[in-house]
This record gives structure tokens, sequence and C-alpha cells, in this order.
């Protein structure tokens, strides 16, 4: 596959995974995920598929400062319902990278290990997404704001053009440029800009 090359400089997120290591999957117990892997799973490269994976980043490395975060063990509270805007998206993307999943996710083994019922929706500020750790109980908050980071407008200028399927093969070649630079603005240039995102801790 291939993809920009600015992918391969976000800032990768390792786990713990205490399920991958039970069943063998992982002999050191660790996952590695990077930025291509949440555009694998959602088929595309956005500002909110890269907006989802730097929350969860920040999220974990709030939630655990001095070790690995565990996969599994983090619950995703959107204040949003699930059919909301782009919040289904987000949640797809958290959930790959916490292990969090709904009601259909893995029930466990023997009580042990099980990922069910850790995303939850509707559940807090609209505006707001929570991490929480399942052993501590402590949590984190988070707002996304990409409109910090505009669309070009030659982008701009160019989307009725992509959406009608009337652009030529240069304008759809120059549309997806323009598309992935401003998602590099918004995952290198500002991936530390609280403006952009903003997370502060959420005493239960």
């Amino acid at each position: 596959m291939s993809y920009p090359a600015f992918f391969d400089a976000v800032a990768r997120i390792t786990l713990y995974d205490p399920l991958a290591e039970f069943l063998g999957t992982a002999g050191s117990s660790r996952i590695e995920y990077g930025y291509l892997d949440a555009v694998k799973l959602a088929g595309h490269s956005c500002p909110t598929v890269a907006g989802a994976y730097l929350m969860t980043r920040r999220a974990l490395g709030r939630l655990y400062p001095d070790s690995l975060a565990e996969r599994g063990a983090i619950r995703v509270e959107f204040g949003a319902a699930q059919t909301d805007g782009v919040t289904g998206v987000i949640a797809a993307v958290t959930g790959l990278l916490t292990g969090a999943a709904g009601e259909g996710g893995f029930k466990g083994l023997a009580g042990r290990f099980s990922r069910r019922n850790l995303l939850a929706f509707a559940a807090a500020d609209p505006a707001e997404i929570r991490f929480s750790r399942l052993d501590t109980g402590a949590r984190v908050a988070l707002a996304y704001h990409p409109e910090v980071v505009p669309a070009p407008p030659e982008l701009q200028a160019l989307m009725p053009k992509m959406l009608a399927g009337a652009a030529s093969d240069a304008e759809r070649m120059e549309f997806g440029r323009l598309w992935q630079m401003r998602v590099k603005r918004i995952l290198i240039d500002h991936c530390g800009d609280p403006a952009l995102l903003a997370c502060r801790d959420d005493p239960a």
C-alpha cells in the first residue's frame, strides 16, 4: 500500500495487552500502532481520523505517565450519540487503539480480559470524549477543534468539482495533495497545540 510519507513520521502508540500475552499473540506482550493502522481501519486519512488518533495518544500519555497503557483496561465515553456526526468514526479508531468495545465486544475468559461495554455514548459533555482507567478510576476529558487548522482556500475551491465528478486528473491529484497537507499539519505541525486538542484531568 502506497501512502503519504508523513504517516511514518507520526508518533506511534505502544501498549501492554494482557490478552495478547495470555494467548501468545505478542511475545513481548506489547502491541504497537501507528497512524497507518488507523487509516487502514477507517479506509481513509482525514482530520477526523487524525483527531481520533491524536486524542487517544494524548489521553493514554496522561493516564499512564510512568508506564505503558494497558489495552483493554480503558473505558471511553463520548458525549455525543454514536450516530451523531463523525462520532462513530472516532469511536472505531479509539476502540482499535484502546481495545474498548461496545456490547458486541469480546466477553472475556473466565471473567478476565473482557472488552465489552467499554464504549459508551451520550454520556458526557457533547463536546468532549472521556477516557478512564478501570484500575485507578483516573479520567481525562478531551475536546478536539480541527477548525484551528483550516483547509487551504484552493482545497475549498476544488471541492465542488470533486463532488460533482467533474474534476480533471490533475485537479484530483491536487485535491488529494492539499487534503493530506492539512492532515499533516494537524498530526505533526499542530500536534501539541492546546487550541487544537484540549486535554484536562476529569476527577470522578
